[in-house]
């Protein structure tokens, strides 16, 4: 009889096998860093949350709403970071579990997240630092950490300052930290140029990292689920998604269907294939795929990508799933800052986006098969 991970699965099989393993190593408290409001347990979980809703599985249900209420207390009171953008993302699990329950603790949550709009510091157009810390500085991370939020609750609360708000986010990205020769943006911008590795001329850092780049995309595939499918906004951003998928596929790996740790420099032999910017690349062009983005003929790199992300998956003595070669959180800076940046293993928001990918990927199946 064959081992059980060298049975072939489908893309839910793959995604629950990957939230089962956690789930059976980790209480839903003690995913680490363990009992804090945390962008890391807010990406895994939401990539469950993803699979719940395509699945079914009221486990995963339960899970998620142990984490969130190993957190929140029966007022709406808990503790996390009121400087930086990474604070929000995990509130997208709060909208679901508010109109499942009815529980008011969930809605006075969100909305003492949404409150961090209004206290957050910015730049002199608008745009949110991305953490006190990081003074002037955009991050193309933060589009996926407040702005998705932003979105949510204002579809969920009628909020519709919001949407201005997160548009102006994505719009302010762009105009500052594209890059044109190759169409993908810079991990980070300083508005100040202070920090040692913002250009001169324009602010911007020099390199184009995948996992923020994976967050750009992951963002603006949300976006454009939430928009008003005829409204002038979303049409903008349906031609900037149709020109960033097609750049990323660009430069995908043709062997492996991976993408590098600094995108555009696979040919550097220090440079490396990344998983967590490949799942999100690969949901990323999924999602651009079942909206009518862009065509059928990006499926094929949206196939090898789920392929060659398959392929690296290693197992435990359990048959539990390994998602290997994750960057750990990195912070901006030069093309050696990234490529000597360690690696994981089932870090929660590599696996959160690998679980993303899957559920991508069988949406895409399902639509081709008319189920």
């Amino acid at each position: 009889m064959q081992n059980a991970h060298k049975i072939s699965r489908t893309p839910l099989e793959w995604a629950a096998a990957a939230c089962d393993t956690l789930m059976d190593n980790y209480a839903a408290g003690e995913l680490p860093p363990a009992h804090r409001w945390h962008y890391h347990q807010g990406v895994f979980l939401c990539g469950m949350e993803l699979l719940s809703e395509a699945g079914g599985d009221s486990r995963y249900v339960r899970y998620i709403q142990d984490y969130v209420d190993d957190l929140v207390d029966e007022y709406g009171n808990f503790y996390f970071a009121r400087d930086e953008l990474d604070a929000v993302q995990a509130g997208l699990l709060l909208f679901r579990l508010d109109k499942l329950t009815g529980k008011s603790k969930y809605r006075i949550a969100a909305d003492k997240l949404r409150s961090l709009f209004n206290t957050l510091n910015r730049t002199s157009e608008g745009g949110f630092w991305h953490k006190d810390k990081y003074p002037g500085q955009m991050w193309l991370d933060g589009l996926y950490m407040g702005g998705v939020f932003a979105l949510k609750y204002a579809a969920a609360y009628g909020d519709n300052s919001l949407i201005d708000l997160a548009l102006q986010q994505e719009r302010l990205m762009r105009k500052y930290m594209k890059d044109e020769r190759t169409g993908l943006l810079y991990h980070a911008w300083d508005e100040m140029r202070r920090m040692p590795w913002a250009d001169a001329e324009t602010g911007c850092s020099p390199e184009l990292w995948g996992r923020s780049l994976g967050w750009y995309g992951l963002a603006l595939a949300e976006f454009l689920d939430l928009l008003p499918p005829e409204s002038a906004e979303r049409s903008e951003l349906v031609e900037v998604q149709r020109e960033f998928v097609h750049a990323l596929i660009r430069y995908q790996d043709q062997e492996s269907g991976l993408w590098y740790q600094v995108v555009d420099k696979g040919h550097l032999a220090d440079n490396w294939l990344e998983t967590s910017c490949t799942s999100l690349f690969v949901y990323t062009i999924a999602k651009a795929i079942k909206q009518g983005v862009v065509e059928q003929d990006c499926l094929d790199a949206a196939n090898r990508g789920y392929r060659g992300l398959i392929g690296r998956l290693k197992f435990d003595d359990k048959d539990g799933i390994i998602v290997p070669d994750i960057c750990i959180g990195t912070s901006a800076g030069d093309y050696e800052n990234y490529v000597t940046r360690p690696t994981s293993s089932n870090d929660l928001h590599g696996v959160g986006a690998f679980v993303m990918a899957c559920v991508a990927m069988n949406d895409l199946d399902s639509l081709e098969t008319g189920r």
